[in-house]
């Protein structure tokens, strides 16, 4: 409350000084990062720079996620269990083979952390803004620049921009009503220009159930932007976010359920089920006390569980400027701060030998926090029209926590609220996390123009402490103890080359470590033996990547072409290194370095405005990702060497086609997703399947009392195909010759929405 407080009162300073000074003229840039504004190939990049088109979002219904408009550039694999793409537990982008914690990502310059399930040190987009707020979004696949605040990079970066406030007074109101009781409503507020100053407050709030099963999905979200322009090229300002999100889960499964129960097998919310579960558990894996239609799977006690959700609540600060300190020096400063409260519920039948004897099915938590500030600043120095020279640091300290917890009511309740004071605490885990990180780029720009070469180089320093608070409640004992990511040198260097007017070449080289994931999903949440079995041997994970491209922009074409060859080394994974038969303090789960990667592909985009009105842009991709050798696990070799990397489809294909007349305006997406692996050793997979998406408006313009009045209409999944979104929910496994591994995710079906919008 105090920081929101400190917000609105940074928000009212910057109005009351835009009030006192006299007006020089300035306004706010409407044009600034908008998605209709900006080159779609990144021209003039020295690295595969892509950024998404208006037509790429229209598609979509109102309040997707960025990451699902994103899907339709080449090299780009995004998966979720829902229409928007914005169900955090089913969400999972992949670049060029790299998985989502491999990747950086970043609205307006704030570290998002891998915005995993868990996140132990950021959030997802979806909750960081709302969607109709995104100015813009860009993708640099492979080849991050040296210059973004992230410190888990290994395959590429993805930023996000949010609008600018206009410099027109003005209200937008949309709503939107849809499938599956779907009820949304946006609303936004522009101050317009005063004298340098402009801000938006917005708000939105959503409800909608499940396609499949029992329960809502609701989020209410708060956004507000405030700038100030004074002087020549000088601008401070706010960002405020709010996020309230409350996901009801939707069940994991396996190509075998799927097979036996239907492609709605979900969570059951039938209590009188789930305790029948419960008992068969308690009397031994009796068969006699499982309902029928579950008998005959491979797991019939993890086939249907009562219930599951996720609930997080975010707030994020961001306070910024940029400052003309001569002609040509300037410079950008910015401070930020994050907090998030998470809670994962689970009604578990798997009794534990403390639990109640009557009690069947438990409510199993794990629960999240955190606490974050952050500084970024960089001086960027313009030597002329030859030289230009960047320098900038970030550094950010983060206290966060992970706990595991059991309540019980022996009774079916409402748990769509944070719960506290648990009957049992299994685990508690605290980190105290510092990053560090400084940068120099150089520019250099010759042949009058034509050749820019740029180098630079980075440095990265992510300490991380973790400790357990001293309570003898907790019943399992976790480590104590600290990892540190240090490289004082990772390199860049790149250069493009102009042919003429509408032709480039480009070539880049980079090299990037891997900060080790903190918070559970890290290596330091382990027992003390795992840690020290493990300490001496840990690696931070590298890559090493070269590219290679040409662009062509002119007129009404667009087009790129980019090769790519990547070496990922020192790949980590959490394996136990002992075989079943051997026990001590040396076998336990612990993260080892499993080998290398080697990765090669090709990605092509090709935008076309084929006349008036009439657009059309296509994506393709092809990717070789392979492990380099096998590993061990458990004292048995795992035949990896060769093997297709996991959720790395072979061939992706995306084709969008937009055409107006008049206030009339359709757009029509398809999509091909190749067949991707969840089993290391490739013994398990899910067929390829093309998805495609309908949008269609129309605009009346000025009409009744409303500057502007519109009505959208969107499909999703426009062929209703049923398909395999996410698959590797639950984690990836060996080998799944059976089809057993629950650990895939069912893709939504057909969804229809309308959306009503006016402009005052």
């Amino acid at each position: 409350m105090k920081k929101c407080s400190m917000a609105l009162a940074v928000t009212a300073a910057l109005y009351a000084s835009a009030a006192m000074a006299q007006s020089d003229g300035n306004t706010t840039d409407d044009s600034a990062r908008t998605l209709d504004k900006v080159s779609v190939i990144g021209v003039g990049q020295t690295h595969e720079v892509l950024r998404v088109q208006p037509e790429q979002v229209a598609v979509l219904p109102p309040g997707s996620s960025p990451l699902k408009a994103l899907s339709a550039l080449p090299g780009v694999s995004f998966q979720s269990s829902d229409a928007f793409g914005a169900y955090e537990w089913s969400t999972r982008i992949h670049l060029r083979g790299f998985n989502q914690s491999q990747l950086g990502f970043t609205l307006d310059g704030i570290p998002l952390g891998n915005m995993m399930y868990g996140n132990d040190n950021g959030l997802h987009i979806s909750r960081a803004l709302i969607s109709e707020n995104l100015g813009s979004a860009e993708v640099a696949e492979g080849v991050g620049g040296v210059s973004t605040a992230t410190s888990g990079n290994l395959g590429g970066t993805l930023q996000f921009y949010s609008d600018d406030p206009s410099s027109e007074f003005g209200v937008k109101l949309a709503q939107t009503f849809g499938s599956d009781n779907t009820r949304r409503t946006y609303a936004r507020l522009d101050t317009g220009d005063h004298d340098g100053f402009s801000m938006y407050l917005s708000g939105m709030t959503s409800d909608t159930d499940k396609w499949k099963g029992v329960g809502p999905q609701k989020q209410t979200q708060f956004n507000a932007k405030a700038l100030y322009d004074f002087g020549e090229g000088n601008r401070i300002g706010v960002l405020v976010t709010t996020s309230e999100r409350n996901e009801t889960d939707y069940q994991d499964v396996s190509k075998q359920m799927v097979d036996q129960l239907g492609w709605n097998i979900d969570n059951s919310h039938d209590w009188a089920e789930a305790n029948a579960i419960g008992q068969s558990i308690k009397d031994g894996y009796s068969y006699a006390d499982l309902p029928a239609k579950y008998q005959g799977l491979a797991d019939p006690w993890d086939a249907s569980y009562y219930d599951g959700r996720g609930l997080r609540n975010d707030q994020v600060y961001n306070l910024f400027g940029d400052f003309t300190l001569s002609d040509n020096v300037t410079a950008h400063a910015q401070v930020y701060h994050h907090e998030d409260r998470g809670q994962g519920h689970w009604w578990s039948p798997w009794r534990d030998a403390t639990w109640p004897d009557d009690e069947l099915v438990a409510l199993r938590t794990t629960e999240y926090g955190i606490n974050r500030t952050g500084e970024i600043a960089s001086l960027n120095w313009n030597a002329g029209d030859i030289n230009d020279l960047e320098v900038g640091i970030w550094h950010e300290t983060n206290d966060n926590s992970a706990q595991r917890n059991f309540y019980f009511f022996n009774a079916p309740v409402s748990d769509n609220y944070f719960l506290k004071n648990p009957d049992e605490r299994v685990w508690y885990q605290t980190f105290h996390d510092t990053t560090r990180q400084f940068y120099v780029k150089d520019t250099l720009k010759l042949l009058d123009g034509r050749l820019n070469i740029e180098a630079g180089f980075k440095g990265t320093d992510v300490k991380i402490d973790a400790a357990v608070p001293d309570d003898p409640a907790i019943q399992q004992t976790l480590l104590t103890g600290s990892l540190e990511s240090k490289d004082n040198f990772l390199p860049q260097v790149g250069a493009t080359f102009k042919l003429d007017a509408h032709n480039e070449i480009f070539a880049t080289y980079a090299d990037n470590m891997a900060a080790y994931l903190g918070g559970l999903n890290g290596p330091l949440n382990t027992s003390q033996a795992g840690y020290d079995a493990e300490i001496s041997s840990l690696k931070p994970e590298r890559s090493k990547t070269v590219e290679l491209g040409y662009r062509f922009s002119g007129g009404n074409l667009q087009a790129s072409l980019t090769a790519y060859h990547v070496k990922y080394e020192d790949r980590l994974l959490a394996i136990n290194p002992c075989s079943a038969i051997q026990t001590g303090p040396e076998c336990v789960t612990q993260w080892v370095n499993v080998g290398s990667v080697t990765g090669k592909g090709v990605d092509a985009l090709v935008v076309w405005k084929i006349m008036d009105g009439l657009r059309w842009s296509n994506s393709l991709s092809f990717n070789d990702t392979t492990y380099d050798s096998d590993y061990s696990d458990g004292g048995s070799i795992v035949p990896t060497g060769g093997k297709t990397v996991i959720d790395s489809p072979k061939q992706m294909f995306s084709s969008t086609l937009g055409w107006s007349v008049g206030a009339f305006e359709l757009d029509l997406d398809a999509s091909y997703t190749g067949k991707r692996y969840y089993a290391y050793t490739d013994v398990g997979s899910v067929d390829g399947f093309w998805l495609s998406n309908l949008g269609a408006s129309y605009d009346f313009g000025k009409a009744w009392k409303f500057s502007d009045l519109k009505l959208a209409f969107n499909v999703t999944n426009l062929l209703d195909k049923k398909y395999f979104g996410t698959i590797n929910s639950a984690g990836f496994v060996v080998a799944d010759p059976d089809g057993t591994a629950q650990t895939l995710q069912v893709g939504a079906p057909r969804q229809v929405f309308v959306t009503l919008s006016a402009g005052f």
